[in-house]
């Protein structure tokens, strides 16, 4: 089964309904979905929750909350040092105009996977004893107290790789694999952009990120440079 190919990335987000849970791959700019999420600005969805590693720390996802069309965001990092300048997601967040629910990197990865394996969650030590565990199960086993993170999926993801073939095999380049392989299976609908589409074989099996099994829809673009303002 080939992946759906489309001409601009505008054209790949355009049905994405409003109140969409949106997962978003990528580590500050690295394999981020820079074209994706621009595109995804230019459409208007609204009250979106965001689900990513970052969200204003040399990344483009904070584009999103000009218009404000995000009203949540899960995610590791969203505030900033003090002292540095502030996103707008941070602003927004301040002025309790959008929800912020911080999630410990590896309990997030952790949760996207459950999510994407039909899990029904995970036990965690991390966050014990913290705001992090206000509201959650806590269990116990054997004389140990472990805390129970749901599964975590999303209605989109948007992912961005090195290459994909037209079945939608994607190949990832050094540290654009990150939070991306994991996302793809934890959606309803996936949606890539890759610097090149290629025929199907020319990504060795080897170097297959995703499978593509897990991608319903590609789209070739010029990455975008993104540069990191601390």
């Amino acid at each position: 089964m080939n992946a759906e190919v489309f001409f601009t990335p505008d054209a790949a987000v355009a049905d994405i309904e409003d109140g969409s849970t949106i997962l978003v791959g990528g580590f500050v700019s690295a394999g981020t979905p820079s074209n994706l999420i621009l595109a995804l600005k230019r459409s208007g969805q609204t009250n979106l929750t965001a689900v990513a590693n970052n969200i204003g720390l040399g990344d483009l996802l904070d584009e999103l909350c000009e218009d404000r069309q995000l009203s949540k965001v899960i995610a590791t990092f969203a505030i900033r040092a003090s002292g540095t300048r502030s996103s707008r997601f941070e602003a927004q967040y301040r002025a309790g105009e959008a929800e912020l629910e911080l999630v410990p990197q590896g309990t997030l990865i952790e949760r996207l996977r459950a999510g994407g394996a039909g899990l029904g969650g995970v036990l965690t030590r991390t966050g014990l004893g913290t705001m992090m565990a206000e509201g959650k199960q806590v269990l116990e086993l054997d004389g140990e107290s472990w805390l129970l993170e749901r599964p975590l999926r999303g209605d989109v993801a948007l992912l961005k790789a090195w290459r994909g073939d037209r079945q939608g095999n994607l190949q990832y380049r050094q540290a654009g694999l990150n939070f991306n392989p994991v996302m793809a299976t934890a959606a309803d609908l996936v949606i890539a952009e890759v610097e090149e589409i290629v025929e199907a074989g020319e990504i060795p099996p080897d170097g297959v990120g995703t499978p593509g099994l897990y991608v319903d829809r590609l789209v070739q673009c010029e990455p975008i440079p993104v540069r990191w303002d601390g």
